[in-house]
């Protein structure tokens, strides 16, 4: 378990470090800020949007999932107010960055588990 916890959040370390790459409005002030941001989100993601999802289901259900992507970019700014050393310019930027931080996370993870399997 403790593993697994460690690797999502390694997972979200390099996801948010590439969405940092790719915009100028996405930025954190250093490595350490980073790496407290994913924690945040982490934790966000674990206990805030199971919430959200519940109380967004008929529209979620209307949208067919995808106002999953409204969801996540609420969580990263969530994120942004409560980590002051991250910074996100606006919630276009966010939607466009909770889409990317999904995709880097699927494709590690996949990459992940394809390892695993090699064994």
């Amino acid at each position: 378990m403790l593993r697994n916890m460690i690797i999502r959040w390694v997972i979200n370390a390099a996801a948010l470090a590439v969405i940092d790459q790719l915009f100028t409005s996405i930025w954190f002030d250093s490595t350490g800020s980073l790496l407290l941001t994913a924690i945040v989100f982490g934790l966000l993601n674990a206990f805030i949007k199971p919430i959200l999802i519940i109380f967004t289901l008929p529209i979620n259900v209307l949208t067919l999932g995808l106002f999953t992507v409204i969801i996540n970019a609420i969580i990263l700014e969530l994120t942004d107010f409560w980590v002051d050393s991250f910074h996100l310019q606006g919630f276009m930027v966010a939607i466009i960055a909770a889409v990317l931080v999904s995709i880097v996370s699927v494709i590690m993870q996949w990459m992940l588990q394809d390892e695993r399997h090699n064994r």
